[in-house]
């Protein structure tokens, strides 16, 4: 009698790569964003505006690039959607709280922080078998959590930007995370870790 635990079936081979390659840009980006964001943390300008505006612009891309490779894949697609949508409307709602100020961008931030990780977390589970995901769970719990905090110190006497430099930094760093565990995955089919 074989006593081996059931090995899933391996994802389809796309889906992995194409996940490593996204999570490595996604890496990246996060990196040179948050180093500028950082350097402008303090005013609410053109420049820093403008990041504001192109981070979440960033992720809408990358969920359509993951769309793509999950629908020609057979993957689920779905809280894929969702961030395509709620990303799409923060950048409508920061640019109008950036004509209000700092204290209303953290507010609007923090909501998307909080309903993208929500969001994160839901599609880090669903994908559990394609192996990497568990930074992408961790990260969009700590994102909504990260979410709360901005909202928090939206109130604060002297708020600034610098916490959403650092978030995004983080957020950059679980991406990495899951890329180089997705490497391994793919190196190793015949174990996928989570």
């Amino acid at each position: 009698m074989d006593t081996a635990p059931p090995i899933a079936a391996a994802p389809p081979a796309g889906v992995p790569v194409t996940l490593r390659k996204l999570y490595f840009v996604r890496f990246a980006f996060a990196a040179v964003w948050a180093a500028l964001l950082f350097a402008t943390a303090d005013t609410l300008g053109p420049l820093s505006t403008t990041l504001l505006l192109v981070y979440p612009l960033f992720d809408v891309g990358a969920a359509i690039v993951d769309v793509r490779s999950a629908r020609a894949n057979g993957g689920p697609a779905g809280p894929l959607y969702a961030n395509i949508a709620i990303s799409s409307l923060t950048v409508l709602a920061l640019a109008l709280a950036a004509t209000s100020g700092i204290p209303a961008v953290l507010r609007v931030w923090g909501a998307w922080a909080v309903t993208a990780g929500i969001v994160q977390l839901v599609a880090g589970a669903v994908r559990r078998r394609l192996g990497g995901q568990w930074p992408m769970i961790v990260s969009g719990a700590i994102s909504t959590l990260a979410g709360i905090s901005f909202v928090t110190r939206a109130g604060a006497d002297d708020p600034s930007l610098g916490s959403l430099a650092g978030y995004a930094f983080l957020g950059g760093v679980f991406f990495l995370a899951s890329a180089v565990r997705l490497t391994r995955g793919t190196r190793s089919p015949a174990r996928r870790e989570v």
